[in-house]
């Protein structure tokens, strides 16, 4: 039996730079392992930067002799400020004027009561979502310098459960904390595949991928105290901690999905990757198939003019300059 795709198929990285948001835990710290492992720089962008370092060591522990020559750096990024965002692109322009290779927008919140950011949005949707594509848009000019650029948005299977509610996208009318990470987790795909569609008409030299990380037993899955019913209310802490057993795959594992979309050269743009067991929750990463709703250009268009006039962000899709 094929063991599949896995950490070992990840190219040589070297010359290359990774930003990857959220990367002080979970599958983003596996994620900036495997990246750094193979050559690249990676940027771990996070809110807080004590808990980076601690990561860095850790990652540098894992690797062994290998990790004194790990190229991986801590950068704060708050993702539920666009102010923060913005000091944080900034600051990348002014490092890396040559450009960076990938982003992976991989950061988020799950099912917390209803909190807002500090911009006034809904903290799933502003911090997930709207945090995500303003960071995008804010180093899209250094992803264009660099040919074959690739942007990967982590979405989840718990999309399925979404529904973009234009009419109260801040659950302002109403809050039910898991529908609004549905929400916030349609809007990663929709983002991600309406980005692609975009990149293709302007035809760039980028690619942008979504991928989900099936049920991955992290802090992330277990940040939820009181879940509601539903299709996420069978991730319940205790039933977590059963890991592989069951239903919830190790972060190892979660994190090959967002690892091959970001790395392997033969996937096209566009691309959705998840897994390959019963109904996604875990096994090996493959191409998967978006929601319907996310392939449509009525929503996307209207998420992507919903996202412009919140976070003021827009994307230059002109020209690259020779």
């Amino acid at each position: 039996m094929s063991k599949g795709w896995t950490a070992d198929d990840i190219p040589d990285l070297k010359g290359r730079t990774a930003v990857v948001t959220g990367g002080n835990s979970g599958i983003g710290e596996i994620e900036c392992r495997e990246l750094a492992a193979h050559g690249a720089r990676v940027i771990l962008a996070c809110r807080n930067e004590q808990k980076g370092e601690d990561a860095v060591a850790r990652i540098r522990s894992d690797l062994g002799a290998a990790g004194s020559k790990a190229q991986i750096e801590v950068r704060k990024l708050d993702l539920a400020s666009l102010d923060s965002v913005s000091k944080f692109a900034d600051g990348l322009a002014a490092e890396l004027p040559d450009g960076i290779d990938l982003l992976v927008n991989n950061a988020g919140v799950m099912a917390p009561p209803r909190l807002e950011t500090e911009d006034g949005f809904e903290l799933q949707f502003g911090t997930n979502h709207l945090g995500h594509f303003a960071l995008t848009g804010r180093l899209f000019p250094l992803l264009r310098k660099k040919p074959g650029s690739r942007v990967v948005t982590v979405s989840s299977i718990a999309a399925r459960m979404g529904k973009m509610n234009f009419d109260d996208l801040h659950g302002r009318k109403g809050y039910r904390r898991w529908m609004a990470y549905g929400q916030s987790k349609l809007a990663n795909q929709i983002f991600a595949l309406d980005l692609q569609t975009l990149i293709d008409e302007a035809g760039l030299d980028m690619k942008s991928m979504a991928a989900h990380p099936g049920v991955s037993a992290t802090n992330l899955t277990s940040a939820g105290n009181d879940l509601d019913s539903g299709l996420m209310g069978l991730l319940s802490k205790p039933f977590l901690k059963l890991n592989d057993l069951f239903i919830a795959q190790s972060a190892e594992h979660g994190a090959l999905p967002i690892l091959r979309a970001a790395t392997d050269p033969d996937l096209a743009g566009g691309s959705y990757i998840g897994c390959d067991g019963r109904g996604e929750r875990r096994g090996k990463p493959v191409v998967v198939a978006p929601r319907k709703v996310a392939l449509n250009r009525e929503v996307a268009d209207r998420l992507w003019q919903e996202s412009v006039k919140a976070t003021g962000v827009d994307f230059d899709f002109g020209p690259v300059a020779s």
